[in-house]
């Protein structure tokens, strides 16, 4: 697959009935997921390193940069270096390893895709990881792709399918560390809000409230939980319950703790805060929100980032004769100008 073919990759479809593939018991690493053909080269841990660092560093890529410079990156190793890897003579337990790797870089990627609003590409990509993650016996990974998959559901509000895929993803990891708890506990939070069941979207709050408490400082590349993202979790869960205000200062709090690196997700988050603002009738907060949120979207190329640009410029129309938006309007004709 041609990592430049991005119409015809774009145009795949999401399915809101898809099958997700159980996680086996044991791995079957001698089996080939990807393509059948006969293996010329023969790999081993340096090339399963290779992989993990390149994932990090790519993770990394996106969060300063956002997506839109990150997933070529990725799908083109994907095909380029990781395809033929997977299909080369290793042993056993290389072999195990390397489709560890890949199916965490497939999970990346397709996260990637979903924040691009490349839904049905994002979807593929995530099932291609859950089949990955079961050939290498890789548990962690397949649960965290399930989580992944709970919340694009959720971002396309298909809630009952969020709540599912979250608690199929709680279910599969029995056995997880802390921070891996907090993270699916998270997602099941805001699944279960958008169904409109309040009692078990504050129990999975409360729990992983506890479970991060329980983990240690490590920053993970990918799937990493920390109190940004649970504070991100209590402002959806209050949205979703019509808190407004509450949901307002927790969306704060998370931003006031988020990692300076995180650039992308501040783009994120400061747009919905000055969305939630201007909602409950908070034009001059708004704007300070928009205008930091203009202040990390011009250094970020991202689909979704530019969704909020376009929201921004329709929500103020309104209001256009005020002093805070002709400020704001200034430095948008600014930004825009760069990006053209």
């Amino acid at each position: 697959m041609d990592p430049s073919r991005r119409g015809v990759l774009t145009a795949t479809l999401f399915s809101a009935a898809l099958t997700v593939p159980p996680f086996s018991s044991s791995a079957r690493a001698a089996n080939d997921p990807v393509s059948p053909g006969k293996a010329t080269t023969r790999i081993g841990a340096s090339q399963v390193a290779s992989v993990r660092s390149m994932t990090e560093r790519i993770a990394n890529i996106l969060d300063e940069f956002g997506a839109g410079h990150a997933r070529p990156m990725a799908a083109a190793f994907l095909v380029n270096t990781v395809g033929p890897w997977l299909r080369a003579q290793a042993t056993e337990h290389v072999k195990r390893d390397m489709l560890a790797a890949a199916s965490d870089l497939t999970y990346l990627t397709g996260w990637m895709a979903m924040y691009e609003k490349a839904h049905g590409l994002g979807q593929t990509y995530y099932t291609k990881a859950l089949k990955l993650a079961d050939e290498a016996g890789d548990h962690v990974t397949y649960c965290r792709t399930l989580r992944g998959m709970s919340l694009q559901a959720s971002n396309l509000r298909h809630g009952r399918m969020a709540l599912e895929l979250a608690d199929s993803a709680a279910g599969a990891a029995p056995s997880a560390g802390p921070r891996l708890v907090a993270f699916l506990r998270g997602q099941q939070a805001h699944a279960a809000s958008m169904v409109g069941d309040r009692h078990q979207a504050h129990t999975r709050l409360r729990e992983a409230e506890a479970a991060l408490s329980q983990a240690d400082n490590r920053r993970d590349a990918i799937g990493g939980y920390d109190q940004t993202a649970y504070l991100f979790h209590v402002s959806h869960v209050l949205m979703e319950e019509g808190d407004l205000e509450g949901s307002i200062q927790a969306m704060k709090q998370s931003i006031r703790v988020q990692p300076a690196q995180e650039r992308q997700g501040r783009v994120h988050a400061y747009a919905l805060l000055a969305q939630r603002q201007l909602r409950y009738g908070h034009l001059d907060a708004a704007c300070d929100s928009w205008a930091r949120f203009l202040d990390e979207y011009e250094h970020v190329s991202s689909v979704r980032g530019d969704d909020h640009f376009a929201t921004m410029r329709t929500d103020l129309a309104p209001y256009s004769k005020a002093r805070a938006v002709k400020g704001l309007s200034g430095r948008a004709r600014q930004v825009a100008a760069a990006k053209a």
